[in-house]
Parts: structure tokens; sequence; C-alpha cells
């Protein structure tokens, strides 16, 4: 599933990376503790997390996440969308909880990277 069908999916919309929108990704982790992400995310190609801090890109930055997308309506700060830019990692948002942006995924065929 590309980045563009999980936006639509979610109804979410791009803070960052719209050209990235064609990059297809295969497996998501959601979580809330970088810590889990750090010690479970196998090879996910998307972190999605209601965690609204720097440390969030770093994560990503580190497990080669191409895509962030921030759920219950949480928005990044100006410093994280530069830290996102610059490490080239697309950032989506949604007004949806976790739990249902996770099911809405799930229903359209995309599975966990844990």
């Amino acid at each position: 599933m590309t980045i563009r069908e999980m936006q639509k999916i979610l109804d979410a919309q791009f803070l960052y990376g719209e050209e990235l929108a064609d990059v297809d990704a295969e497996f998501v982790f959601s979580a809330d503790m970088m810590s889990d992400v750090l010690a479970y995310c196998g090879k996910c190609s998307v972190l999605m997390t209601g965690l609204c801090n720097p440390q969030v890109v770093r994560t990503a930055e580190m497990l080669d996440i191409v895509c962030i997308i921030f759920v219950r309506g949480k928005m990044p700060d100006e410093h994280m969308l530069a830290l996102a830019m610059g490490k080239g990692i697309a950032v989506l948002a949604t007004e949806h909880y976790m739990f249902t942006a996770c099911g809405l995924l799930y229903e359209h065929g995309l599975r966990g990277g844990a």
C-alpha cells in the first residue's frame, strides 16, 4: 500500500513529504512509547503514533522509517517538521484514534510490522 493510499483511507493530511506519496509500505508499527518501537518494530516503513516530540523523528530515522502518521489530531511543531524534512521522512496527521486508524489500514490489507 502506498503512503497516498494510507492518506486517503485515514483522511489524513500531508504535513510534509507529498513527493513520497507513491512509496510503497508493506508494514506499519503503532506505538506511543519509542522504546517499544526500537525493541519491537521489525521491517516497518511507517510509524503511527500519538506521541508528538522530536524523539519520534529520531527513532524513525534510526529504523529507516519513511513515513510518520500522527493520530488523534496531534500536530508536530516546526522543529519536528524541519527534522523530518532533513531526514526525508513523510509526515501525515489524522483525526482518527490509533485503534481506529490501525483497523482501517488492516481492513485494507496492511499488516503490522512487529
